[in-house]
């Protein structure tokens, strides 16, 4: 008797053993468990669109050419999704609302998240330095953080090989990947515009880095960590990664038009193989769940993306700053986290209004000033107006808005 009752002892200790060591759920774990309404979510009657932000768009398309998608929300509601103009002006297709657009620099937001994700797992410190990665990496003091906050004093490798590749006479048609781009860097050794954490300096290459640095740590393409690890938890089933280096050609359908005409549509070539900085095709829904995903933990922890929602450079104009992958406009009592792009032929700006919870979202294919025109849809949605040029240095607005 006593023996089976050591044993029940025993076996019970073990049991509680193996209850207190097993391992704790993550809050992205604990969130994935709570079923994401994706139906719910981009549930939209175009029978009941927001009337005064249809007249602001229509405006916008026919007096001032914005050529794009566009989608507006106020918490988990579309008050407002149209599709203006040519996907391919030449062919004379239309855009559609699930029309990909290539992100330009707002890929910059997702690979930060990626980073960001990376660190959360232990994977990598953001003081940890690029030669840690990458030992031939020609320059010294280079860390994450500073990659993350463009501060790096990098040079930008857009014109660093697009300098190369027209010397040297290469096949500009086939795309060169992330490595390949870090083995140039290494080869060439560019002088770089200044030392480590000088200042702020916004430069695609750091970003370029980052998705180099990700595909080290992960053991994985870049494409396929995005899709595993934010792609697919953010139900975004219209957002892939494409690149020159590996597809012939973009399979996307949505062209870049440059110089405010329709004569200059842009084509890819071997600028748009590496990634990170640019490379993501989504649509403007799919830029809504990943806003959705981020606010409901599946993602990134809240202290993690209040990290990143943080001002890591001196203020511009009293209200504009840069944190981890987003531009920051901050107020009182305000804050709006967002990016633009601007990449052969697309202008883009996704903002996301963290106090009113409202998103933004415009994806143009036509490169004009359009979208410097949007003063009227902050006012319609409550946001704070996000335009530098509508403050003055010490960050009041101008006497012209």
């Amino acid at each position: 008797m006593k023996l089976q009752n050591y044993l029940l002892s025993l076996a019970a200790g073990l049991i509680l053993l193996s209850s207190c060591t097993k391992h704790a759920k993550t809050p992205q774990e604990v969130a994935a468990e709570v079923p994401f309404d994706t139906a719910a979510l981009l549930k939209y009657n175009p029978q009941k669109a927001d009337k005064r932000i249809d007249a602001f768009m229509q405006n916008l398309h026919k007096h001032s050419g914005f050529n794009g998608n566009v989608l507006v929300a106020k918490g988990n509601k579309i008050l407002y999704e149209n599709a203006f103009g040519w996907a391919n002006y030449l062919t004379r297709d239309s855009l559609k609302l699930n029309s990909q657009f290539e992100l330009a620099s707002v890929s910059k937001t997702m690979t930060g998240t990626a980073i960001l994700m990376l660190m959360e797992r232990g994977k990598l410190k953001l003081d940890q330095n690029v030669k840690d990665f990458f030992p031939n990496f020609p320059y010294d003091g280079i860390t994450i953080r500073l990659l993350l906050t463009h501060r790096s004093g990098m040079m930008n490798y857009v014109y660093f090989t697009d300098d190369i590749y027209r010397k040297e006479h290469r096949d500009q048609r086939k795309g060169l990947n992330n490595a390949q781009e870090m083995a140039l860097i290494a080869q060439y050794k560019p002088t770089p515009f200044n030392k480590p954490n000088a200042r702020f300096l916004y430069n695609n290459s750091n970003f370029m880095v980052l998705g180099a640095i990700i595909e080290k740590v992960s053991g994985m393409p870049y494409a396929q960590f995005m899709k595993e690890n934010i792609f697919k938890p953010a139900a975004m089933a219209h957002t892939n990664v494409y690149s020159k280096a590996v597809y012939e050609k973009i399979p996307a359908d949505v062209v870049g038009h440059d110089r405010n005409s329709w004569k200059y549509s842009v084509a890819q070539n071997f600028l748009d193989g590496p990634v990170g900085d640019k490379g993501i095709y989504s649509t403007v829904a799919d830029l809504f769940l990943f806003d959705r995903a981020l606010r409901s933990g599946r993602l990134l922890k809240q202290a993690t993306q209040d990290s990143a929602y943080t001002d890591r450079n001196p203020m511009l104009r009293g209200h504009f700053n840069y944190g981890y992958g987003w531009r920051l406009f901050e107020g009182p009592n305000q804050k709006v986290v967002y990016h633009t792009g601007w990449w052969h032929g697309f202008r883009h700006i996704f903002l996301r209004d963290m106090k009113n919870d409202v998103t933004i979202v415009l994806l143009g294919n036509m490169v004009n000033g359009s979208l410097l025109h949007l003063d009227e849809l902050f006012k319609l949605t409550g946001m704070p107006i996000v335009r530098k040029s509508a403050y003055s240095g010490n960050g009041t607005e101008t006497e012209d808005q």
